[in-house]
């Protein structure tokens, strides 16, 4: 996998083992993640079976947290399909989703559903405004030329 040549200095060295144990811990934790996924679908055909009217909320609240898992796992396989590099815009993602969770779940004070309610607002502008910037710097021969 990983070709260690002999003259390599261990500066150099420190790196790619740091790379080797971040991509593990990854691995590891995307098999977490899919157990949790699976137990939540277990869950959700749990409160389907029991129909009880006032679990509603509970539903609701389990979806957006399957959902969470759901987008970090596919947060894990971008980092990987992209060259081990997370693109900020699945942390966008991922905040505006647990977002939605915390006002159904806690939608009691309207105080704290209005402050919630400005953070999504937020985490979109930001998302707008990563959307807008160039993906690609200028060439600093062409941006400088005369």
């Amino acid at each position: 996998m990983f070709k260690i040549k002999k003259n390599i200095s261990f500066v150099q060295l420190i790196p790619k083992v740091l790379q080797i144990i971040l991509n593990i811990s990854l691995v590891f934790l995307a098999i977490i993640l899919s157990v949790l996924l699976i137990q939540e679908l277990i869950i959700f055909g749990q409160i389907l079976i029991r129909k009880e009217s006032n679990d509603y909320k509970l539903f609701l609240a389990n979806i957006l947290l399957f959902f969470l898992y759901f987008e970090f796992i596919t947060m894990i396989v971008k980092y990987f399909k992209e060259e081990y590099h997370f693109p900020l815009r699945y942390f966008l993602y991922i905040g505006i989703t647990a977002m939605i969770r915390l006002i159904i779940v806690d939608h009691d004070h309207p105080l704290n559903t209005l402050f919630y309610s400005i953070v999504i607002l937020i985490l979109i502008i930001a998302y707008f405004i990563l959307n807008i910037t160039p993906r690609e710097r200028p060439d600093s021969k062409w941006f400088f030329k005369k």
